[in-house]
């Protein structure tokens, strides 16, 4: 019997991942919508705590919040396209300078770069590593209006939810149970959401400072790819920094404004990532850092960006739902950081 569970278990995560795989373009946006409801619930209590605004009714203050939200994110795509066409119209240059870059490299630490690299130095190609970022970006954008419409039939849902959840489970205790499990879904992500979006506007518009100042080309644009990829655990925030390092060294020639930016925005990541985002965030979420770094591995694998960029609101969903069911109990403890899953969630 032991045997045929564990057969049954197999299949339903080889069966998961398939369906994951191959449903992308359905359950993608979907999540994105669940994500951006999250962060709605929460400018609504935000918005709930202010004065005379807080006398409101709900739905006025959900479609404040929506429209906020929705007004935010056309302004971030307006100002991105802009910059996206300047760093276009900008790469012959870019690709120009990698001669001069390499001989500066070549002078200063006496190596033959070109000779060191072979044949993969012919095969770098400037613009299309740009141009690939151009279109990882805009891929987020690309299911846009299924994401809407998703996020208003989550919105029209929402006021009847616990009234579906109020009949489907009509024991009391049972409905408890099942509520306590939702608000603590709710608790979870809702904080991990905003307080990580936050954080990562912190870091999107401290650098946008630095890299105007310094003089990057776009710097909007940079500052907004170090924003998105800050929601990416652990690696997130280095690549955010490598980015316009790299880019720097191109638009100018010369390695000193790659090493300025470097250091400025990586001192930003460094401030906001240890001091900051762990003040606010605490240890709430409960999840092992190696739980973090497999799962941002394993989602990447099956969604790409988009996979590491949801990956720990997802793990955060998986481990709360397992934790209460005797036979996944196991499996939440141990992808869990203290190995208590019954600790209350702290506001």
């Amino acid at each position: 019997m032991e045997t045929n569970k564990k057969i049954y278990v197999f299949l339903i995560v080889v069966t998961t991942v398939v369906v994951c795989i191959y449903a992308q373009s359905i359950i993608l946006p979907f999540i994105l919508a669940i994500l951006f409801w999250f962060l709605i619930r929460v400018m609504k209590k935000i918005l709930a705590k202010v004065k005379f605004v807080g006398r409101a009714p709900q739905w006025l203050l959900t479609v404040f919040s929506t429209l906020l939200l929705i007004g935010f994110l056309v302004l971030a795509v307006s100002m991105i396209s802009n910059n996206i066409s300047e760093l276009s119209k900008a790469l012959p240059k870019y690709e120009a300078n990698v001669k001069q870059v390499t001989n500066s490299i070549n002078e200063r630490f006496d190596i033959d770069l070109k000779n060191l690299l072979g044949d993969y130095s012919e095969d770098i190609n400037f613009g299309s590593i740009l141009s690939s970022i151009f279109s990882t970006l805009t891929g987020l954008f690309g299911n846009a209006f299924t994401v809407l419409l998703y996020l208003v039939f989550l919105l029209l849902e929402e006021p009847i939810f616990p009234k579906k959840l109020r009949a489907m489970y009509p024991d009391q205790k049972r409905y408890k149970h099942v509520t306590d499990l939702v608000n603590k879904i709710d608790h979870s992500i809702g904080n991990y959401v905003a307080l990580k979006t936050l954080t990562s506007l912190m870091t999107g518009f401290l650098s946008y400072f630095a890299l105007y100042f310094i003089g990057i080309d776009a710097p909007i644009f940079w500052a907004f790819l170090i924003f998105v990829l800050n929601f990416i655990p652990t690696i997130g925030s280095l690549i955010a920094t490598l980015f316009p390092t790299l880019f720097a060294v191109l638009q100018f020639g010369d390695l000193t404004p790659g090493i300025l930016v470097l250091a400025i925005v990586g001192v930003i990541q460094m401030i906001i990532g240890n001091a900051v985002e762990p003040r606010l965030m605490g240890n709430s979420l409960n999840i092992s850092p190696l739980v973090v770094f497999l799962t941002l591995a394993a989602w990447g694998a099956i969604w790409g960006i988009s996979g590491m960029l949801l990956s720990v609101p997802i793990t955060v969903i998986l481990i709360l739902i397992m934790s209460e069911f005797p036979g996944t109990q196991p499996i939440a403890i141990l992808l869990s950081q203290r190995g208590n899953i019954n600790t209350e969630q702290k506001d």
